[in-house]
């Protein structure tokens, strides 16, 4: 992973950028990450150059998780379980996992209706990919505003390789 691009970005968006980079870099097994809105639009990514390709080529042929595709998903899984809640009456949802035979899906709560996302490899371990996660919602829940979530999704239209890698 290269560092993000945040030239012209306000400290809160650098400082997210930050945190993303260092949840992938620190964090063993972790394939892809991805902060989807409420409404479903990418936020942030570790996988921008994915993202881009796809948008103007069709599917990309590869390893799977890319931002796109982790984003559809993510906000997918965070609509189903918000759903499952109300219908059970259990109150709001804090995280979501899903253990698969080649890998897992991590999707927690972060701010306003906001998920972080995370595709980690079968080989990671999953306390540790949710600890990190929440610490990573926890520095990063109280900042995301609807401004900032704004800002960030021009970031990802406006750079040529879809956003800070």
């Amino acid at each position: 992973m290269t560092a993000p691009s945040t030239f012209g970005l306000s400290r809160e968006a650098r400082n997210l950028h930050w945190l993303l980079t260092n949840l992938v870099e620190e964090v063993p097994g972790i394939q892809s990450v991805a902060v989807v809105s409420s409404d479903g639009l990418l936020l942030l990514s570790s996988d921008p150059g994915h993202a881009e390709q796809s948008r103007r080529s069709g599917p990309v042929k590869g390893p799977r998780g890319s931002a796109a595709d982790l984003a559809t998903v993510v906000s997918g899984i965070g609509s189903l379980t918000l759903g499952a809640a109300k219908l059970m009456q259990f109150g709001g949802v804090k995280h979501t996992m899903v253990a698969m035979d080649e890998g897992s899906l991590f999707v927690m709560s972060v701010s306003d209706g906001s998920l972080l996302g995370v595709h980690g490899s079968a080989e990671c371990d999953m306390s540790v990919v949710a600890y990190h996660m929440a610490l990573f919602v926890g520095r990063a829940g109280h900042v995301l505003t609807p401004e900032l979530r704004s800002e960030l999704r021009k970031s990802l239209e406006a750079e040529p390789t879809g956003g800070a890698r």
